[in-house]
């Protein structure tokens, strides 16, 4: 008899224990999750870019570089990638509420390994952009990543080696480059932490 009263109270002070760690542990989740949003920070699975704008025109980038249809493949890229990765619209330029610019500054090449017979077995390239977005207004959308967009523009740089002797063409090296530009600036799109 008095075993099982022991065994009942246990029982029950092990579900009243359980009990009251559970409502401290949905009081401290609610605690944290308020004070990280009024922080500004997001918490879960909300949207990672910005309200304000809905809608990006985005031109043909602008190139210092010689070499044909590169601009065109790189605003098609980013042009894909914001349609396809953020919540953003691309749209002609009197309805945009943005404009997302860009300018190819710097292609280069340059063999880091050679064969014997002084050929080239594996080259690197290099490939620069400067990129400006704006509002309808001319401002600068800073707020989105203080850091990456300073002073209004940013400048990305990415590097792809080639290697001939596996098949790798120019080509495709150069466009292992532009989608490596492309993933980050819609990267930088996105609100800071």
């Amino acid at each position: 008899m008095f075993s099982k009263r022991f065994i009942d109270f246990g029982l029950l002070l092990s579900y009243r224990i359980f009990a009251v760690f559970f409502v401290h542990l949905i009081v401290v989740s609610f605690l944290i999750s308020s004070g990280c949003a009024m922080l500004g920070y997001n918490v879960g699975m909300k949207n990672p870019y910005g309200s304000d704008v809905r809608t990006i025109y985005v031109p043909i980038f602008k190139s210092s570089v010689l070499r044909r249809d590169l601009s065109e493949r790189l605003t098609e890229a980013v042009c894909k990638r914001i349609e396809a990765r953020t919540t953003y619209k691309i749209v002609s330029r009197p309805t945009a509420d943005s404009v997302l610019e860009g300018k190819i500054v710097q292609r280069t090449r340059g063999v880091s390994l050679t064969n014997g017979y002084n050929d080239p077995r594996q080259i690197i390239g290099n490939l620069s952009v400067e990129v400006r977005w704006q509002d309808r207004r001319k401002r600068d959308l800073m707020e989105f990543d203080p850091v990456a967009w300073n002073i209004g523009n940013a400048q990305l740089s990415v590097s792809e080696y080639l290697v001939p002797e596996f098949g790798q063409s120019e080509l495709t090296a150069e466009q292992a480059e532009i989608d490596k530009i492309a993933d980050q600036i819609v990267n930088m799109m996105e609100l800071p932490w």
